[in-house]
Order: structure tokens, then sequence, then C-alpha cells
């Protein structure tokens, strides 16, 4: 089974957190289903990582808790 999204109409939006200096800029894209893709938004055709919803969940709520392992 291809669980690779295919991203050629993905809608992708910077995070909130990104220092808006060009350094540290995540983007997350929206229209995957169940995947949620994140990239650096410096390096658009470079890797994308995809994480499953429920896995995304878990992580934000890691994060919005000052967890960092």
């Amino acid at each position: 089974m291809n669980r690779t999204p295919d991203l050629t109409s993905a809608v992708w939006r910077k995070s909130s957190y990104s220092d808006g200096g060009g350094t540290n800029c995540v983007e997350i894209a929206s229209g995957c289903g169940d995947l949620v893709p994140v990239r650096d938004s410096k390096v658009l055709d470079g890797p994308v990582v995809v994480f499953g919803v429920s896995s995304w969940t878990a992580f934000l709520r890691g994060v919005s808790k000052g967890r960092t392992s």
C-alpha cells in the first residue's frame, strides 16, 4: 500500500511560530486526508516528513505542554 500523498494540490501554510527571518520556517500542508505533510519552507522541493493525524495531534499536544522528548 502506497501512503505517499500526492502533494501537487496541497495547500501549504507557514507555522505561526516561524521566526520570519528566513531561518526557522516550517510549513504544513492541508488537503491530504488523514496525513499531515511537513517541510522546510526554505527548501520547497526538498524532503517532506509525513505524519498521521493522530501522531501529529499527539506531537502538538506535547509541544503545547512544553515537552521536549
